[in-house]
């Protein structure tokens, strides 16, 4: 009986062991959410007013296989530094999953930066900015559409510099990361 007993913790324990124990980033922005130190933002495309420029086909196209934005910020103050160390390291194992296809890094004024994306080289789903500073915070945007192209990506910024887009919606986002 305590053999039988013995062989069953093991099993569980297998079992256990082999479901991902690494949150997914679904996950972590519904986890962050209700946590103060983060600002958590969805933005829909609609919002960039594009549907208002004259658009070529091209962009058109690139800005149908897009559905929306969310951002998730969070603001390093002296009170939270080890929240911050915590979270920093949750999110770089997050992205560190080998469903990631790191597109590349970039050092910017704000801090290091990396652009990620899940899906086929042909037909993204999601692609990941994620960028952080050890005074101001991180930042982490995931831009979700549906059989996205990365060469879409030129044709969606190209979109955004002839629409009436101002930056309204991230207001709330550049006020939390200043304040």
């Amino acid at each position: 009986m305590k053999t039988l007993k013995t062989i069953l913790a093991i099993v569980l324990l297998l079992g256990l062991a082999a479901c991902s124990s690494t949150q997914s980033l679904q996950e972590y922005y519904v986890d962050s959410a209700e946590n103060p130190n983060f600002l958590s933002v969805d933005l829909p495309v609609s919002l960039l007013k594009l549907d208002k420029a004259n658009l070529t086909s091209e962009e058109k196209e690139a800005l149908g296989s897009l559905k929306k934005m969310n951002v998730l910020a969070f603001k390093k103050s002296n009170d939270n530094t080890a929240a911050f160390n915590i979270e920093k390291t949750k999110v770089k194992a997050i992205l560190k999953n080998q469903k990631f296809t790191e597109l590349m890094k970039m050092n910017t004024s704000f801090g290091k930066a990396s652009i990620k994306y899940l899906g086929d080289e042909d037909a993204i789903d999601e692609v990941v900015i994620y960028g952080d500073s050890d005074d101001k915070g991180f930042m982490l945007v995931r831009i979700l559409g549906n059989k996205m192209n990365p060469a879409h990506m030129v044709q969606f910024m190209q979109a955004i510099e002839k629409s009436d887009f101002n930056g309204e919606g991230f207001g709330e986002i550049a006020d939390f990361i200043k304040g």
